[in-house]
């Protein structure tokens, strides 16, 4: 592989024993869940059909109702995908038929609706799964929190001109329909579970924190979310959209493999819709994007007329939905570079390449590592999240933004993924302040709209806040006049 895949495993409590039989009465039929320390948890909770045999590569259809009482106490499989080897376990259970979320509340009737916080997994849009993130330290701090899945890779993803055929038009982003699908199901259902569908809040990780960045921008998903938290992901990072021909074509490019008819005829399509999930994912992994790193292929945008009408980036410059308060934020580093430092510093800044050769030349930094690793980190991921801090404080939104500094163990330099413990977990006695209660914020944020007293938005003079070993410090311009020579997401 050319990069590090988007995932980290999470750091999660062990499920305790099972102190009563929780029941939830929704209109599809009745759930039997587990109660665990307080904390009541359902999981394989359908909320579309089976995307399967006719239906692979169509929009998420409602979920059929069930007779009696479902068992709600194990994990659905996860989306279909190969594995990576981080990835091991979800793809060897890993299934087209997984469209279903996990939800864990402290309260089934509450005095008063409780804030709801939906987790979009990462892995690159390619791998990883939902399953267990209802066990960490979260619900017990008076949240409802529900973590969904999503078609994964070529099943969420690809575009064919037979598709677009049937389907009006447009086609691929069935990932991201999958995820309007889930917060529509929320709006729709978590009331039964204590709550507040007026109060929803949308993180995510990676290659979800773009998907989250991409909801931000799509019309279908306004009024099912109403904060957002991007952890180490940005909606385009830092690439152009892939127009919906350039997407149709990676489709009649893997028909070839499958059908002798025409490539791009309905024919083809047939064949591909009745070809092996697992003969198709191999396929897939000999795809050659429009870009020049083929580890990003599902991370670059499609904007396919349908979910996405247009680029992220004309739906941020508009100012389109900027009132939805938003987290972002970065490790200090992320993910390793593709290509040879110079050209990509040439090629990125332009007019600002010599200066900025100049400013990477100077060798390791201590917070944010070797130029290579600098470099990359500040095309995929800083600069592109203050782009977006920017725009949407421009048209009048409050952003907070953030750089995380430590690790833990401590002793290990910060990378993609490291904010994953301190959002899941709780601080352990003994952590003092260089331990970032990033869970506790993420709460606060849910409940009240701020992440603290302490972290200034982003405002006119481009504050962030730094998670240190020394604890929280304000900072503005993370990578002064870099960033605001890359005006792109």
């Amino acid at each position: 592989m050319k990069r590090i895949m988007f995932a980290i495993g999470l750091l999660l409590a062990t499920p305790a024993r099972a102190q009563d039989v929780p029941l939830v009465h929704l209109p599809q039929g009745d759930l039997r869940g587990q109660t665990q320390d307080g904390i009541s948890r359902f999981k394989a909770i359908p909320f579309a059909a089976p995307p399967v045999a006719e239906a692979r590569w169509t929009a998420p259809r409602p979920p059929q109702p069930w007779t009696g009482v479902r068992d709600a106490t194990e994990s659905a499989p996860a989306c279909a995908q190969v594995s990576y080897g981080w990835n091991d376990k979800a793809a060897q259970r890993a299934s087209e038929d997984c469209l279903y979320l996990e939800v864990a509340t402290p309260a089934l009737k509450p005095a008063h609706p409780l804030p709801v916080m939906v987790f979009i997994h990462g892995g690159g849009n390619r791998a990883g799964d939902g399953g267990g993130t209802i066990y960490s330290a979260l619900p017990s701090q008076g949240v409802v929190l529900v973590s969904i899945q999503y078609r994964l890779g070529i099943f969420g993803f690809l575009s064919h001109p037979a598709l677009s055929a049937e389907q009006g038009g447009a086609s691929g982003n069935y990932a991201l329909m999958d995820q309007i699908a889930a917060l529509t199901w929320v709006r729709d259902h978590i009331a039964a579970f204590g709550g507040d569908p007026g109060n929803v809040t949308l993180f995510g990780h990676s290659a979800g924190a773009q998907d989250v960045g991409l909801l931000l921008a799509a019309p279908k998903a306004r009024g099912l979310f109403h904060k957002a938290i991007l952890q180490s992901g940005t909606p385009q990072f830092g690439l152009p959209p892939r127009t919906l021909t350039q997407n149709e074509a990676l489709g009649t490019t893997l028909a070839k493999g499958f059908s002798g008819a025409k490539p791009d005829s309905a024919a083809a399509l047939s064949d591909l819709r009745h070809a092996p999930a697992s003969a198709l994912l191999t396929a897939a992994e000999k795809l050659d994007s429009p870009i020049d790193d083929d580890s990003f292929i599902w991370l670059q945008p499609t904007v396919d007329g349908r979910v996405l009408p247009r680029a992220p980036e004309e739906v941020f410059r508009a100012g389109e939905g900027a009132k939805i308060p938003v987290i972002i934020g970065v490790s200090a580093r992320e993910l390793g570079l593709y290509g040879d430092v110079a050209t990509r510093i040439r090629e990125a800044f332009g007019p600002h390449g010599e200066a900025a050769i100049n400013i990477y030349k100077k060798g390791p930094d201590p917070v944010t590592g070797p130029p290579d690793l600098t470099l990359a980190t500040d095309l995929a991921f800083r600069c592109p999240a203050d782009w977006l801090a920017r725009q949407r404080t421009a048209k009048g939104g409050q952003v907070w933004l953030y750089q995380l500094e430590v690790n833990r163990p401590a002793d290990q330099p910060v990378h993609h993924g490291s904010e994953l413990t301190f959002v899941f977990n709780r601080r352990p006695a003994g952590e003092g302040a260089g331990w970032p209660d990033l869970g506790a914020r993420w709460v606060r944020f849910a409940r009240e709209g701020t992440p603290g007293d302490d972290w200034p938005t982003y405002g006119s003079k481009a504050r962030s806040l730094r998670f240190t070993a020394a604890g929280p410090q304000a900072a503005m311009a993370l990578r002064g006049p870099l960033c605001g020579w890359l005006d792109r997401p």
